[in-house]
């Protein structure tokens, strides 16, 4: 594959209401931090352009809404992903206790994938006093799944950019395996296929 050919990926960010998803997309995106808290309906999109690995990289980061009513829109979103961000407010038990659901309802959905897909999960709001899910809990979930835990804070902008950008490199990596089996098993030759028998 062809490094300096620009790729790609579709990014989704998802996890219950209120966890911050919209404030670490515009963190990472436009580096700004929004007090006012406006629920995301349906899906928002942006887009941030990155090199990993000489690779130029175009991510679209789709920025879902957590209410449950919407749910089932939300699920449609999913579709096409190369890679999937699970968000949930260290404040919030309950965000972090959702997780297996977010995460099994996204597996279901993004057919034909493997158990392995491209994610991380965010602990986010770091930066407040109030913490109701220690590091230790969140770390074990995450160990247990094989996913990269990174604890995060939209607000103070802390190891935001590194979460997206390590979401960024695997969802490169898988992308081009499925390129490179795509044009390996698009251009097999067998040495035993036998010649056919010309007239002459």
């Amino acid at each position: 594959m062809d490094a300096s050919k620009k790729v790609d990926l579709k990014i989704i960010i998802i996890g219950a209401l209120g966890v911050g998803k919209t404030s670490l997309l515009h963190q990472y995106v436009h580096k700004t931090f929004y007090e006012d808290y406006r629920t995301t309906l349906g899906a928002s999109i942006l887009t941030k352009v990155l090199a990993v690995d000489n690779t130029p990289l175009k991510l679209q980061i789709w920025d879902t809404g957590g209410q449950e009513r919407f749910r089932s829109m939300v699920s449609t979103f999913y579709k096409g992903s190369d890679g999937c961000m699970l968000a949930f407010d260290v404040t919030d038990r309950e965000s972090f206790e959702s997780l297996d659901n977010w995460r099994d309802d996204f597996l279901e959905k993004v057919i034909p994938r493997e158990q392995d897909f491209p994610m991380v999960v965010l602990g986010n709001k770091i930066d407040i006093c109030d913490r109701q899910v220690p590091k230790e809990i969140a770390s074990a979930w995450c160990k247990e799944k094989d996913i990269p835990y990174f604890e995060v804070s939209a607000k103070n902008n802390i190891n935001v950019a590194e979460a997206f950008e390590t979401l960024a490199k695997q969802a490169l990596t898988t992308y081009k395996g499925i390129f490179e089996s795509y044009l390996t098993d698009s251009i097999k030759l067998t040495p035993n296929d036998k010649p056919k028998k010309s007239c002459c």
